[in-house]
């Protein structure tokens, strides 16, 4: 169903209760109606094939409505299913390849940064700890990374232990100030006693580097290259 038929489905619903109030007032506060209703058969039968007609529609927009809830919930898990890393709940390897074929064979917009992450324990934490150990860990990180990017940037697990960040209204400060909010929290939970095991990341950044950079593709190697300390 559209959104538009729901819309008429609503007002068609919203017409039939008001009728179906208007009937029972005239019934039960028009005397003559009423009256009429209790000694005339005919009359009787008449007003009881209009309330089978009522009931009926009110069946048949019931069952409109529950398939419209059914279709936006399967809709909902489908897209989620096919736009969502189903580990970290971030958007996954495809929506990242969705965000950057926008700007494929496109001059770089001055004002488009990335970061990319590397979550350098994950490794050391699947040898010693298990992967069920490495993937909480995955999980907190990612949570962490969706809270301090939320109104400031595009964010995405790009596989394995590499996450993407994306500015699309980007500046030098606005990327320096997500970097900060984000170390704040990412130390408070590595401080948190009921964390088990610390997180331990590192970033590379590009933005705006003139010749170095002609293409998404450029700008994104870049930052994945300044990753390594030695390179930052």
């Amino acid at each position: 169903m559209k959104k538009t038929d729901f819309i008429y489905k609503t007002i068609q619903l919203i017409l039939f209760i008001l009728l179906t109030a208007c009937c029972l007032g005239v019934i039960l506060f028009d005397q003559r109606v009423y009256h009429l209703v209790a000694s005339d058969p005919a009359f009787r039968m008449l007003c009881i094939f209009l309330w089978l007609a009522l009931g009926l529609s009110f069946l048949f927009i019931y069952r409109d409505f529950h398939y419209f809830t059914s279709s936006r919930k399967d809709y909902r898990e489908l897209d989620y299913a096919v736009h969502s890393d189903p580990l970290s709940g971030l958007a996954n390897r495809f929506s990242c390849d969705v965000m950057i074929e926008k700007y494929l064979d496109k001059p770089i917009p001055e004002n488009l940064g990335c970061i990319m992450f590397d979550l350098t324990n994950i490794h050391d934490t699947n040898k010693h700890y298990g992967h069920l150990k490495g993937n909480q860990l995955i999980r907190d990180f990612s949570s962490i990374l969706h809270l301090a990017s939320t109104n400031m940037c595009f964010v995405g697990r790009n596989g394995g232990n590499k996450f993407l960040a994306l500015f699309e209204d980007g500046n030098t400060y606005k990327m320096d100030s997500f970097l900060k909010k984000l170390d704040q929290k990412i130390q408070l939970y590595n401080q948190d006693p009921a964390s088990s095991l610390l997180i331990e990341y590192r970033y590379g950044i590009a933005f705006h580097e003139g010749e170095e950079v002609k293409t998404i593709t450029d700008l994104i190697a870049l930052s994945n290259r300044r990753i390594s300390r030695e390179e930052r």
